[in-house]
């Protein structure tokens, strides 16, 4: 017998951590339905609007019915509710975080929750209205990068991998503007990261976040002087389960559909302006 469990959840507020990742709040009604014991029951998957829930709500309708599998999509508009319902059990897995926030999450309380499959990125940019190329960025020259910690060590990383800054030996991600080990003369400024937009004429370049540079009518694909790539990117968006649940064969089946070509053509065709982009390749064999 399908077990049917109703939970009723406030809107949360959640800061947003452009995480690809878009800030959500809950559904003031949830009700997720199945019974773990049974591969026939529909997967229950918390998501983000958009994308995340765009690209599952496309799997429910085009691929998912050709494998047997049923899907049940939960929308949340916030950000820990997701990963709380999915701990608690009472959505099956979910898709709308990078790996760095899962991280944080597990630590801060106490669950197990580990991704799946890597789906699709909302590429980090170097934006400007003065300049053309970052090679025209000279000592002096003003830039500024988010400030909260998860998007600084992304844009400081960005800009080192560009050639604009040198960070010192071993740092990634995680890097502080105390990590910038040469920064050319470069004055580096530091903004709350919904303002990298809005500011962008006081610098002669700025790191957006995705969401934001879209929101700033910028185009990521053809305005950013550079992007994240999405091969092997820590800020990646997944699917992920509570642990002990990846070998589920109805989770087994959602992470080869969200990995199919099928859903890399739809990201790729939905998202021409780059703001979203496929985190993996062409399937093989």
């Amino acid at each position: 017998m399908r077990n049917t469990l109703k939970i009723t959840v406030a809107v949360a507020a959640a800061s947003a951590v452009a995480l690809g990742a878009s800030a959500c709040s809950a559904p003031s009604d949830v009700t997720a339905s199945s019974d773990k014991n049974d591969t026939n029951a529909p997967l229950v998957v918390a998501a983000s609007p958009t994308p995340h829930a765009t690209i599952l709500d496309y799997v429910k309708k085009k691929l998912a019915p050709q494998v047997g599998l049923k899907l049940d999509v939960k929308v949340f508009n916030d950000y820990k509710l997701p990963n709380k319902v999915t701990d608690d059990g009472q959505v099956d897995a979910n898709f709308f975080q990078h790996k760095p926030f899962l991280d944080s999450y597990n630590k801060e309380n106490g669950t197990n929750i580990v991704p799946v499959v890597n789906v699709e990125i909302e590429p980090l940019g170097v934006y400007s209205k003065k300049i053309h190329k970052l090679s025209d960025l000279k000592p002096g020259s003003t830039v500024s990068v988010p400030n909260d910690p998860s998007n600084e060590g992304r844009a400081l990383k960005l800009l080192a991998e560009n050639g604009v800054i040198t960070l010192k030996p071993g740092v990634g991600s995680d890097a502080t503007l105390t990590d910038v080990k040469d920064n050319k003369g470069i004055k580096i400024t530091e903004l709350e990261a919904a303002q990298t937009a809005p500011r962008l004429a006081d610098v002669d370049a700025a790191v957006i976040n995705g969401n934001f540079a879209v929101g700033a009518k910028l185009k990521p694909a053809t305005d950013a002087l550079a992007l994240e790539k999405a091969q092997g990117n820590p800020y990646a968006n997944f699917l992920a389960v509570k642990k002990g649940r990846e070998n589920d064969p109805r989770v087994k089946k959602l992470a080869k559909l969200l990995n199919s070509d099928e859903v890399k053509k739809f990201i790729e065709d939905t998202y021409k302006d780059g703001s979203v982009i496929p985190a993996f390749g062409p399937v093989k064999g």
